[in-house]
């Protein structure tokens, strides 16, 4: 079956594209317009991106405008980790967007569970309806099954690609069941570093990226992979990935070899 399907976003129930999109590659916002009328309606945004994120913010503010909001997933990135500041920089980030509300608040970069005044921050943006629902993301990857027991967070987005592939046994065989919350992989390429030739022998040619997100999205367990582009080019490239499917078992094979090669064992 192709990506071009979309996935239902765990327990939330949205529906969200295969292939989700950063703002922090800097992509114009004409790249992000043709992604979402690709499917691709999973956007993450950072306020404290300067530069960056403007194209995404003037993309959204044109598919709302558009009357096309409810077809939209927005989430919300805050590295604040304070509680004030937290509802200081994303109510900021929402009148800037032109947003009434954020589908989800990621707290970022957490390596053990957050403060409970941050969590309890974000549950009480959730009940004024500025945020429908709370998210995580850390490279700690015991620490999600921990916090899907508390049954708080509805999204986690978890590094994982050919190099890193802990979340096989560390997290993603924890994290079933209709109630489980919604996966987002991040790093697909491993910050480029599949796609050099570096630590490969010479005979061997690096991944390309759309080897690495079909790697990624070849994994049941993954609803949406995380993609970055800086221009209209990378971004039609990446799409190119949702007219394919899973990884057949020799290709698996290639990029698993390749990933351990990368990650140095």
């Amino acid at each position: 079956m192709p990506f071009s399907t979309p996935a239902t976003l765990g327990r939330t129930t949205l529906k969200v594209g295969r292939l989700g999109i950063s703002s922090s590659f800097g992509a114009p916002a004409a790249a992000y317009e043709e992604a979402f009328e690709r499917g691709c309606n999973y956007f993450t945004w950072g306020t404290f991106i300067r530069g960056r994120s403007g194209p995404m913010r003037s993309a959204i503010r044109s598919i709302t405008a558009a009357g096309r909001r409810e077809d939209l997933v927005v989430g919300m990135l805050t590295y604040a980790h304070h509680a004030w500041l937290t509802e200081h920089f994303f109510v900021k980030g929402l009148g800037d967007a032109g947003l009434e509300y954020a589908d989800v608040l990621l707290l970022g970069w957490f390596p053990k569970r957050p403060p409970q005044k941050v969590i309890d921050g974000a549950l009480k943006l959730k009940e004024k309806g500025l945020v429908r629902f709370i998210g995580l993301t850390s490279h700690n990857r015991k620490l999600f099954p921990e916090l899907a027991r508390e049954g708080l967070f509805d999204v986690f987005h978890i590094r994982y690609n050919a190099a890193h592939r802990g979340a096989e046994t560390e997290t993603f065989p924890h994290l079933t069941g209709d109630d489980r919350p919604g996966v987002v992989s991040f790093t697909a390429t491993d910050w480029r570093k599949l796609l050099g030739k570096r630590k490969l022998p010479p005979c061997e040619t690096p991944l390309t990226a759309a080897e690495c997100y079909r790697f990624v999205l070849s994994h049941p367990a993954v609803d949406v992979c995380m993609m970055g582009a800086k221009t209209l080019e990378q971004m039609r490239e990446n799409l190119a990935v949702l007219d394919q499917g899973p990884l057949t078992d020799e290709e698996m094979e290639r990029v698993r070899m390749i990933g351990k090669l990368v990650y140095g064992k």
